[in-house]
């Protein structure tokens, strides 16, 4: 059986070594998590699991609107 997961909205608000982020979820709980590539203190959504709820993958880096990225 595949293990369920939760999808969360947050704000990076620390980055760590090896590609690790604190993330403080709109809820206001704060989870630590990875992920590949280049994001910075950015919204982003964060696949959590059910079983370990203090940590997560980013899946997606939202963008801001009024952005010019």
């Amino acid at each position: 059986m595949k293990e369920q997961k939760w999808i969360h909205e947050g704000l990076i608000t620390e980055s760590l070594p090896n590609g690790m982020f604190w993330v403080r979820l709109d809820n206001e709980d704060l989870i630590l998590g990875y992920v590949s590539g280049r994001i910075r203190r950015d919204r982003v959504k964060i696949k959590v699991s059910r079983y370990d709820s203090t940590r997560g993958r980013i899946i997606y880096r939202l963008r801001n609107k009024d952005s010019n990225d």
